[in-house]
């Protein structure tokens, strides 16, 4: 399996040489030549396998240039290792009328976990694979849980440093304690004035200054990606599309070929995304449902083909989809054109005007795999507190968004297949927005007070990772521009 630029570029490079590049010389992202096809009967053979045999199934068709004892050797290392606390990994279970695929059972509690468990692995046999020498300087930009997901999977790993950058104030506070407290010897964690728009633009200049990342290679250093854009943290997210399925048809939910309706809280596109690349793969998905909130660029492009940028931003309770800058969404136009000087030329637009259109014959296309709808804050709050006065099941923000936007589906459409929900974090890292919901007095109570009441309504115990986090010492308390994080990646880089 080969991989090129969305861009069009004549660069192809294999699964190990596209993870430790991040992203492609041109600015585009890394794709697979072609979607590898499974046997309609291949859900059904993963029903009675564990959540790591699974993923070798799935991902050895993506990685095949990693030998099966390597790549079975990265997950036993990623699942195995007693960093989920619960033995399926990616449990699917059923609350109400909707089944939820449980993503945060991992050790920072969020659904970055299922990916940046694996992707240390996975980087760290390429640099084996490939005879890579040069330090592997990891850069990335979070909404709020990529980062602690991140720096947890690349703490202390040999031959790599990482930077995380993430929008000061625009982090909950669990996430923000999470962050700021992380120890380790190759880590640095900055905040960047703005919004994640800003954090991640930053991020994106730095890789495409070819001038900057030649001067790194002079001096034995190598940038790479720890968000969505490195094809290696996408591709781990459609393993627990097929592991749902598989976990549906055990307990009976469907039968074999039956079609699955999945709703995804999404911001930066890549987890919805890995959806219709498991579909594409041959698991029968009916439709994606797209959850937005109130920063709701995604809706509007699915509805009408147009994406504008120059909106409003809203900071809501669910931080980690505050997004106006999809960037997954330049590989699903991609699949549906195969026209790279098309991808090329909108990315220009949304670069120079913040803007770009595709037409009217692409909102068919896209449609033919998605449906789209937002919340608010009000409308999330109130998904909180039905599901929990009714089936005593605590959800965080980011899952009620999915929650209100799948039940809208059903009300506005006569699609009745099975339901389920994208769960994307614990209720507990979002304690005081949870509580809020549910009626609680929250005003003047600090967050570890407020994991003491929320464990009073959960069923859930708090995680081991959040309840560490008191007393912990802030060891990360820089802020910078956008305009600076360059410099500061120069700094970090020359730290020994």
């Amino acid at each position: 399996m080969e991989y090129v630029s969305t861009r069009g570029n004549e660069q192809k490079l294999t699964g190990a040489a596209a993870i430790l590049a991040g992203m492609a010389e041109d600015g585009g992202l890394f794709v697979p030549t072609e979607i590898p096809k499974v046997a309609s009967d291949f859900p059904a053979s993963l029903v009675d396998l564990e959540y790591p045999q699974r993923a070798a199934r799935i991902l050895g068709l993506f990685f095949d240039d990693y030998e099966p004892e390597e790549l079975r050797g990265c997950l036993e290392r990623a699942y195995r290792s007693g960093k989920f606390d619960d033995p399926a990994v990616a449990p699917t279970r059923w609350v109400g009328d909707m089944g939820m695929l449980e993503l945060w059972h991992g050790p920072t509690s969020a659904f970055k976990d299922m990916a940046l468990q694996l992707l240390p692995q996975l980087l760290s046999t390429a640099l084996r694979k490939t005879g890579e020498k040069s330090e592997v300087l990891i850069l990335a930009a979070t909404s709020g849980d990529t980062g602690k997901a991140a720096l947890a999977g690349f703490c202390d790993v040999p031959q790599t440093k990482i930077m995380v950058f993430y929008p000061s104030g625009g982090v909950s506070r669990m996430q923000w304690l999470q962050m700021v407290t992380q120890e380790g010897q190759n880590v640095a964690v900055m905040a960047v004035e703005g919004n994640f728009d800003d954090a991640q633009r930053g991020v994106k200049e730095i890789f495409g200054d070819g001038a900057l990342r030649e001067k790194f290679a002079a001096s034995g250093v190598k940038l790479s990606s720890a968000n969505s854009i490195n094809w290696g943290r996408l591709a781990p997210q459609i393993v627990y599309y097929f592991s749902a399925y598989a976990d549906l048809l055990r307990m009976g939910t469907i039968k074999s070929g039956d079609a699955v309706n999945f709703t995804v809280p999404t911001g930066n596109f890549g987890n919805i995304l890995a959806g219709f690349y498991a579909r594409q793969m041959g698991l029968p998905i009916g439709r994606l449902v797209c959850a937005s909130n109130q920063n709701n660029v995604l809706t509007d492009f699915l509805l009408t083909g147009y994406y504008d940028r120059n909106r409003e931003f809203f900071k809501t309770i669910t931080p980690s989809m505050d997004i106006l800058i999809s960037s997954n969404l330049e590989r699903l136009l991609y699949h549906l054109t195969g026209d790279t000087a098309m991808v090329r030329h909108w990315m220009k637009n949304l670069a120079e005007e913040g803007r770009y259109d595709c037409g009217v014959s692409m909102i068919q296309r896209m449609q033919n795999y998605f449906w789209a709808d937002w919340a608010d804050d009000a409308k999330t709050k109130a998904a909180i507190k039905e599901v929990y006065d009714a089936h005593r099941y605590v959800m965080d923000p980011h899952t009620a968004v999915a929650w209100a936007v799948a039940h809208a589906y059903q009300r506005r459409t006569d699609d009745r297949r099975p339901m389920v929900v994208v769960s994307t974090a614990s209720p507990y890292k979002f304690n005081d927005s949870v509580l809020s919901a549910l009626g609680v007095e929250i005003e003047g109570r600090d967050c570890f007070a407020l994991l003491k009441e929320l464990a009073a309504r959960n069923e859930a115990p708090v995680p081991s990772g959040l309840a560490a986090l008191q007393g912990a010492a802030v060891l990360h308390e820089g802020v910078c521009r956008r305009e600076e994080m360059a410099e500061e990646v120069r700094r970090f880089a020359a730290r020994k």
